[in-house]
C-alpha cells in the first residue's frame, strides 16, 4: 500500500535505488503556446518553458538496450507539443494538469512533477508560472 492510499501523502523521491525507480526528465522545453486569460493573450502565441520530472519504475525486465523497455522522453516531448498545439488554454494550471495526466498513460510512471513558465506575462519578471506534483491515480475498485 502506498502512503497515498493510507492518507499520509509524501512525495516520491525522483530516483531511488531501494525502490527501483529512475528519473526521466525534460529540461527547459521552449514552446510557443496560445495561453492566457487576458484579452491581449488571445489570438497570439507566447513563449513558455516546460520542465517535467518523472519517477519511473524500473520493472523486473532487463533493458536489453531496447526503447520499448524505458519511458521515452521523446514521446513525452511530442505529447507536450501536441497538447500545446491543440488550441488556446486559459490557465497554465490547466496545461500542467494535462501534461501530468498524459504522462500517466505509461503505466511505469509513478509520479510526475510539471513546471510551466510564461516568459512574457509580467514585464518585470523573467518568468511566472506553476509547478505541480501528481502521483499515479489509485486504481478504481
Amino acid at each position: 500500500m502506498t502512503k497515498q492510499q493510507t492518507g499520509n501523502v509524501t512525495p516520491l523521491r525522483i530516483a531511488d535505488a531501494a525502490r527501483l525507480t529512475r528519473h526521466v526528465f525534460v529540461r527547459d522545453l521552449r514552446l510557443d503556446a496560445h495561453i492566457g486569460v487576458h484579452r491581449h493573450e488571445e489570438g497570439r502565441a507566447q513563449p513558455i518553458i516546460v520542465n517535467v520530472d518523472l519517477t519511473v519504475t524500473e520493472g523486473d525486465e532487463s533493458l536489453n538496450d531496447s526503447l520499448a523497455n524505458v519511458v521515452c522522453y521523446e514521446r513525452v516531448v511530442n505529447n507536450i507539443k501536441a497538447l500545446v498545439d491543440a488550441g488556446h488554454v486559459r490557465l497554465v494550471e490547466t496545461l500542467a494538469e494535462a501534461v501530468a495526466e498524459d504522462c500517466f498513460t505509461d503505466e511505469r510512471v509513478l509520479a510526475a512533477r510539471v513546471r510551466i513558465e510564461k516568459l512574457d506575462a509580467i514585464a518585470e519578471a523573467h518568468s511566472v508560472g506553476i509547478e505541480i506534483e501528481r502521483l499515479r491515480p489509485l486504481p478504481q475498485s
